[in-house]
């Protein structure tokens, strides 16, 4: 059980849960992208999102670990709109098709919950030869944004109603290497650190959100981009760490959030009333928070802009 419950300002606590922090709230005609949803708070995320009568597209790149994910959400929810979509965030070809695939099938979009990540991976070039947890956790994600856009301004246009981009990071981000981002040596294999490679990765991902936020209030589009921690969970991202895996196994239950926990955070953020208006912030146990000082830096969002816009061309 987690024992740190103390509510916060928007009336949850770290131990709350996706159905508590959705109880209530109607998402029908809503839709939303979840990626990473075919195990740990990417399911959770869809299950409750469903559940609250969203339409949801699972974007996998374990098509048959989605099918077992859709088949249980039905049994559970026979009214459930679930569907599944490939996608590998580690492939620019996989994300533009799937981009280009969802922008031809005339669905409207929503939500776009950015979850999926690896963590803690040894030292590996992405197929296009960008260190894997940089490419995979933040710019497949920037470039899934990037093309989904146009949808989500149409929809937000047509049915006037605000559309969320959630991008899931981690306290993790204040452990990234000291400069931060690493332009210079994204793909430095000798100067290389699991960790933090991960936190540089998640610092990312509040950057990238951070500076969607600047964007949509310049151009007065309504949509609104937050990032999140979602607290330390028991998931299977720790599985490229034996050590850490086991410890988790043995000790998990007594110290770390649970998965109907660890989806609250990302759950309350794409669709609770509260969040109505609220972009460009950091969330932690569903409620407002504050990025570290580099998660901060407006000039080091906007060079990651760039950066990634360039990467990604």
């Amino acid at each position: 059980m987690w024992p740190f419950n103390r509510k916060g300002p928007s009336g949850f606590s770290s131990s709350s849960t996706a159905e508590e922090v959705t109880q209530g709230i109607d998402g029908t005609g809503l839709t939303a992208i979840v990626t990473g949803a075919s195990s740990g708070i990417g399911t959770e995320t869809t299950r409750v999102l469903a559940m609250r009568g969203v339409h949801v597209v699972m974007a996998i790149r374990n098509m048959a670990a989605g099918k077992d994910v859709k088949e249980a959400i039905a049994k559970e929810i026979p009214v459930a709109k679930v569907d599944a979509m490939e996608l590998d965030l580690s492939s620019m070809a996989s994300v533009r098709k799937f981009a280009s695939d969802f922008n031809s099938s005339g669905l409207p979009l929503n939500i776009l919950v950015n979850n999926a990540g690896v963590m803690a991976t040894p030292f590996v070039l992405s197929k296009d030869n960008i260190e894997l947890q940089f490419a995979t956790n933040h710019l497949g994600h920037f470039l899934l944004t990037h093309l989904l856009l146009d949808t989500m301004k149409r929809t937000a246009r047509k049915s006037g109603k605000e559309g969320r981009i959630v991008n899931v990071s981690s306290g993790a981000h204040r452990f990234s290497y000291r400069e931060g981002i690493r332009f210079d040596r994204i793909n430095d294999k000798h100067g290389y650190s699991r960790l933090a490679a991960y936190g540089q990765s998640k610092l990312a991902n509040i950057l990238h959100a951070n500076e969607l936020a600047r964007h949509f209030k310049e151009d007065g589009v309504d949509i609104t981009a937050n990032s999140l921690h979602p607290g330390a969970i028991v998931t299977n991202l720790f599985r490229q760490n034996n050590i850490v895996n086991g410890l988790v196994d043995k000790l998990g239950r007594f110290v770390l959030k649970n998965v109907q926990q660890g989806a609250a955070t990302t759950c309350y953020a794409a669709m609770h009333p509260q969040v109505k208006g609220v972009s460009g912030e950091f969330f932690v146990d569903s409620n407002l928070s504050e990025a570290s000082t580099q998660g901060r830096d407006i000039g080091l969002a906007k060079k990651l802009w760039d950066f990634s816009m360039n990467l990604v061309r």
